[in-house]
């Protein structure tokens, strides 16, 4: 049992199956927290109904000989907000937001949440990567991850599919066989 049980991490439950591709008056915000405010965040969006997604994976620590586990925001410090402008002010209002992130290329930034989203779901073993580098595009084309598209990357002689959210030249990595992915090029 986790010390710290799941938040919340996506309202509504839909929103990266299709609800957030739609182009109305919601458009896509990177809302960059104050320290260790994620779940806050989240938790009040919840309370206030405005969509948003917090991805989160479960971390298993040893503390005075006992181990615990908890779920931990996957990228520490950005809840992505799906709303209007008056939805971003609104979120404003909970004094825990250090700086809002436009988005430029929302389509972009819809389906890098949604492969990431697509890994937490099939509870693949992901690290966090920072400032990416280039690599060669791949597509996964079998098994449970299949369609997820990313960079390779290799550390300590093992293959990692690296899957980025671009905006915010960070992303999540995978250990995988390198039988299952297909060049994109």
């Amino acid at each position: 049992m986790p010390f710290l049980g799941e938040e919340p991490a996506c309202y509504p439950e839909d929103l990266l199956n299709g609800f957030g591709a739609d182009n109305g008056e919601r458009r896509w915000w990177v809302l960059h927290t104050k320290a260790r405010q994620e779940k806050s965040v989240a938790r009040q969006l919840l309370d206030f109904e405005i969509p948003f997604y917090l991805p989160q994976v479960e971390k298993t620590s040893v503390y005075r000989g006992r181990k615990r586990s908890a779920f931990i925001p996957l990228f520490t410090g950005y809840v992505f907000l799906y709303g209007t402008e008056q939805d971003r002010f609104r979120s404003l209002t909970t004094n825990r937001i250090a700086q809002v992130l436009s988005v430029v290329d929302e389509a972009e930034l819809y389906n890098d949440l949604r492969q990431v989203w697509q890994l937490i779901v099939a509870k693949a073993p992901l690290t966090v990567e920072s400032r990416l580098e280039p690599g060669q595009r791949v597509r996964v084309h079998s098994g449970a991850l299949m369609g997820v598209e990313g960079t390779v990357v290799s550390r300590r002689k093992k293959c990692r599919l690296l899957v980025a959210v671009h905006l915010l030249q960070q992303g999540v990595s995978v250990e995988i066989d390198d039988f299952l992915l297909e060049p994109l090029d």
